[in-house]
């Protein structure tokens, strides 16, 4: 059975002043103009995986936003983690959920992760990888990942490295491959990041994971055991519908990534490269990549003015009817006005708008 798992738990700081605690940047419209974040992660998989099969996990503050949001999933699909946990917490809840749920053994379940929060224009270039992470995934006693070539030098992704010579381990047939990965790294510096890119045998980490829960149990088992024995115990819970047995479980467990949790230490980890344009939507600065520019370099939404400005992002939420906007003889700069909040920020310290977030909290302000 293939089932996906949307995460959607991200609180979106580094979109303050559009993204708020009640509605985060997994539900604005940032890539398009008429769909959310999480609405286009859903619709990327129709036809793939049926709307019943399709999960999303998040906070308990942001179950019924997303539910109001109209997704087109069944609103049991949208579940709540009882706290934070990161990434690691999330995915080992959202398994033993899945398999008490549908009452199958581990091995008879296979999970698709994806995230929230990713911009993917060519949605049948990644339904194909995504069906060969899958069947990779079925048929591999492993963990599948989708790694993406890098267009740029970035510091601000992890990368996936490949063996030299690195010799197809599946899906070479089809002329869509999948390798065995050497290893993964955390967010490199600039240099590394150049020397990444110049090799050729480093790909972006996509942050999508696909894997048996028993492949995924196994691993745990070896790299972090309290894990794979905190999933038998919320199967349990879930099973016997016992829910407050289910949150002393998770609270329990320690707060860290999966990155560093279990694919760092994973023996039996694959990855398929993507073909496909890709982007991690992670502050203002990435909507110079998602949106049009304009012939200055330019990205404007909601009609502001900009005059004698150049590679500058503009985003007027409340729209020109409601606020008048201009930004004038300005170059790499990220202006965002919302009715109660304005930021600006050079383009590159577009990372550090979680400093001003954090502020506003020490100062227990009402606009968050």
């Amino acid at each position: 059975m293939h089932v996906a798992v949307i995460m959607a738990g991200g609180s979106g700081q580094r979109f303050w002043p559009v993204s708020r605690h009640n509605h985060p940047k997994q539900l604005l419209r940032l890539t398009s103009p008429d769909r959310s974040l999480l609405q286009e992660a859903i619709d990327r998989l129709a036809g793939l995986i049926p709307p019943e099969r399709v999960y999303v996990i998040t906070a308990p503050h942001l179950v019924e936003p997303i539910r109001q949001a109209g997704v087109g999933l069944p609103d049991e699909n949208v579940i709540a983690e009882p706290c934070k946990r990161n990434t690691a917490g999330c995915l080992v809840y959202a398994a033993a959920f899945l398999v008490a749920k549908y009452k199958v053994a581990p091995r008879d379940i296979t999970m698709a992760v994806v995230t929230a929060d990713h911009q993917i224009p060519d949605r049948e270039l990644f339904l194909k990888r995504v069906e060969v992470a899958l069947d990779a995934a079925d048929n591999l006693d492993g963990l599948v990942t989708i790694g993406i070539k890098p267009t740029r030098i970035e510091t601000g992704y992890g990368y996936i490295e490949l063996p030299e010579n690195a010799e197809p381990v599946h899906g070479h047939e089809s002329g869509q491959p999948v390798y065995r990965a050497k290893q993964f790294l955390e967010k490199p510096s600039r240099a590394e990041a150049e020397r990444y890119v110049e090799s050729g045998r480093y790909l972006w980490n996509s942050g999508m994971f696909f894997w048996r829960v028993s492949s995924f149990l196994a691993e745990f088992e070896r790299a972090r055991p309290v894990f794979a024995e905190t999933f038998h115990r919320l199967a349990e819970a879930f099973r016997k519908q016992d829910f407050t047995a289910a949150e002393a479980s998770f609270r329990e467990l320690p707060d860290i990534s999966i990155d560093y949790a279990l694919l760092e230490n994973a023996r039996e980890v694959f990855v398929a490269p993507g073909r496909f344009q890709w982007d991690d939507v992670g502050a203002w600065d990435a909507l110079a990549r998602t949106l049009p520019n304009d012939a200055r370099g330019n990205v404007s939404f909601g009609e502001p003015i900009l005059v004698e400005s150049e590679d500058c992002i503009v985003y007027n939420a409340p729209g020109g009817e409601r606020m008048a906007v201009a930004v004038v003889g300005c170059k790499n700069l990220i202006v965002v006005t919302t009715g109660d909040g304005i930021l600006v920020v050079p383009r590159d310290r577009a990372q550090d708008v979680k400093k001003a977030v954090a502020a506003l909290e020490k100062h227990r302000s009402s606009h968050l």
